[in-house]
């Protein structure tokens, strides 16, 4: 199994249950693919480097999970189905970002606390 991380880019026009909602339906796609959840983050609504779809802000989501290979092309095409997903980002994880993304995980917790 690979270490992969998802960062997608959610319509501002949607509410915080709509949100979470949308989230949740590429959680549940990950398990039903028997993906191996590591983390998911909520970074919140955020003003984008650049107009996209004549919108200027977007809910950022990351996910990191761990999977096949193949899981990658079915969550993409169900980020391209999906007209909330303004933009997405999916990256394999090599051994040493997985140790950064733990560290920066760790760090987040301290800084919450």
């Amino acid at each position: 199994m690979n270490n992969y991380e998802t960062v997608f880019i959610l319509t501002p026009v949607l509410s915080e249950s709509q949100v979470e909602e949308a989230v949740n339906k590429y959680v549940d796609l990950l398990k039903e693919k028997n993906c191996e959840i590591v983390a998911r983050e909520n970074w919140g609504l955020k003003k984008l480097a650049y107009p996209i779809q004549l919108k200027k802000n977007g809910f950022y989501t990351l996910i990191e999970f761990k999977g096949e290979g193949t899981v990658v092309a079915d969550l993409e095409l169900a980020f391209k189905r999906d007209e909330r997903v303004i933009r997405y980002l999916t990256t394999k994880l090599d051994k040493h970002a997985v140790e950064y993304a733990v560290t920066r995980r760790t760090k987040v917790k301290a800084a919450k606390a």
